[in-house]
């Protein structure tokens, strides 16, 4: 790789993600998956990439051995986790240490001890014996060829209980050669002025290059890393999402756009922050976790407006309601139809939907008093995008966008002697002048529902093939006449090349997902650019 893809030393970008955010519960990286993330985190540009420890377990020491042959890193360098030599011996002869150097990365980051209760108890040694620890194994390493960073483990905690050995330990690193010492927050406990503080004195007595890893057990680790920041830190550790043990890491892409955006520090390559959102999305679905609605910068409700007062104001000027440009980090503006829906929100929905409402009052507002009208019933069309698009194409030409019509439908569930169920439907529909009768079995009453569907339009709508329900999502909203209730039915399909919701209301659970079952045939006909019947 040519180094002239990275950018310069001033500053670093240390993403940690296949190593700490690998110990989120929940999250088992395989070594592909490993490999993916990497990729895409070299895409986004970070200039550090912490692999894992090899030697320490056979996942790891495969992914480095796989990321030398299969990885053309552009961006990125790989590294290396480990530990210090072990006590009463040397680095030279340390397995652990051994692994490190053999697996071909070229930058190694070594845990140290900086607590020094943590020396006592769980390293069983003494203070001086640590500190050579970290002596050997950096000068070891740094004659091998290998630049070294040094991770401060409980460096706060450690520093509160007896400041001068903390320190002595970032002086021992330094002295022996360590690039950067980072100071971790390991239990997370730290508050953003705590933090500045520590760091400020710590840079002043050492002089060393410091850099900062915060956990996020108190809320503020994108906070604290910040904070580390102005206080002279030039190294950030993060992760991608804020994976992490317990509640997790700093936030790889908040810490990110906010050196960029609004420290103006250039921390990664030409052009890679507007990739932002598409790389967090990437990553979570490789580690098969939903993505974060709600995430800063990159979350799909970080640019949604919903309230009436601000489809005003944003109307006039996007910049009133956002502190960013969306399309600065890859995320878009979208409006949220709801029954606090403006005529402002509804303009700007249509717009946002490429459809012109050309300046009709009327139009629109028919369209306002709709959207609340039903709200009243149990609709929501803040995450069925394309249920209100439906509905406003129907309000605009006085009729509802149609490609067939049903007779009738039915879903039948029967229980049998042995213990077995068996789910059967049958739709009957008129499409394109002929009158269609199907029935399918299914898994379920509403799965046997789709594929009757699916078997009666297929034939006439061949596009139909390559829709796919991908998300069903159920919930009972609260009774309003005595005992009853009203069930609204939230349903994802998916055409191979994007992703659309529909809803459905209704009072149990069948009838409301047919409703949302046509809408989502209908957006996927009209998607695939299918002529509606007149």
């Amino acid at each position: 790789m040519s180094e002239t893809s990275r950018l310069d030393d001033s500053f670093h970008v240390f993403d940690t993600t296949l190593r700490d955010g690998a110990q989120r519960e929940g999250i088992n990286l395989t070594v592909a998956d490993k490999l993916a993330i990497a990729r895409h985190l070299d895409d986004f540009g970070v200039g550090f990439i912490e692999g894992g420890w090899p030697g320490a377990n056979p996942r790891d020491t495969e992914f480095f051995a796989r990321a030398r042959e299969e990885i053309d890193f552009r961006h990125a360098q790989l590294v290396a986790f480990g530990a210090t030599r072990r006590a009463g011996t040397t680095a030279a002869e340390d397995p652990q240490v051994k692994a490190l150097l053999e697996s071909g990365a070229d930058v190694i980051t070594l845990v140290a001890k900086s607590h020094d209760r943590h020396v006592e108890l769980a390293l069983r040694t003494t203070l001086e014996e640590n500190l050579e620890m970290v002596r050997d194994t950096v000068s070891h390493l740094r004659a091998k060829g290998r630049r070294v960073f040094v991770d401060c483990e409980h460096f706060f905690d450690g520093y509160r209980a007896n400041p001068e050995y903390a320190k002595a330990v970032v002086r021992a690193a330094a002295e022996a050669g360590a690039d950067v010492v980072i100071l971790c927050d390991t239990n997370g406990g730290m508050l953003p002025a705590q933090i500045h503080a520590v760091v400020s004195t710590v840079l002043a007595d050492t002089g060393a290059r410091l850099g900062i890893h915060a956990q996020d057990d108190t809320g503020c680790a994108v906070a604290n890393t910040l904070a580390a920041v102005d206080a002279g830190a030039t190294h950030v550790q993060c992760t991608a999402n804020g994976y992490g043990e317990r509640v997790g890491n700093a936030n790889l892409f908040p810490v990110v756009a906010a050196l960029e955006l609004k420290y103006g520090k250039k921390v990664l390559p030409e052009g890679r922050l507007r990739e932002m959102t598409r790389i967090s999305h990437a990553i979570a679905e490789v580690v098969n976790l939903t993505p974060s609605t709600h995430q800063p910068y990159v979350g799909v409700s970080a640019f949604a407006h919903k309230a009436g007062l601000h489809a005003s104001a944003i109307k006039v000027d996007p910049d009133l309601y956002q502190h960013i440009a969306p399309e600065l980090v890859g995320n878009t503006m979208r409006m949220l139809v709801s029954d606090m829906a403006g005529r402002a929100s509804i303009e700007l929905k249509g717009k946002e939907l490429g459809i012109d409402l050309g300046g009709d009052r009327e139009l629109v507002g028919r369209v306002v008093e709709r959207v609340k009208e039903r709200e009243l019933k149990g609709y929501t069309y803040e995450a069925a995008d394309a249920s209100f698009e439906l509905l406003l194409r129907a309000e605009a030409e006085g009729r509802r966008l149609k490609y067939f019509e049903v007779e009738s439908w039915r879903a039948i569930v029967e229980d049998r002697p042995d213990g077995t169920h068996a789910n059967e439907a049958t739709v009957k529909l008129w499409a394109k002048g002929e009158r269609i009768v199907a029935t399918a079995e299914g898994n379920g009453p509403v799965n046997a529902l789709d594929r009757a569907l699916r078997v009666a339009l297929e034939r006439i709508y061949p596009q139909l093939g390559a829709l796919e329900l991908v998300d069903y999502k159920v919930r009972i909203l609260e009774g309003r006449h005595g005992t009853s209730s009203t069930t609204r039915v939230l349903i994802s399909t998916s055409d191979g090349k994007g992703e659309w919701a529909t809803l459905g209301v209704a009072d149990n659970v069948i009838a409301a997902s047919w409703q949302a079952l046509e809408d989502a045939y209908t957006y996927g006909l009209l998607r695939a650019g299918v002529e509606p019947v007149r």
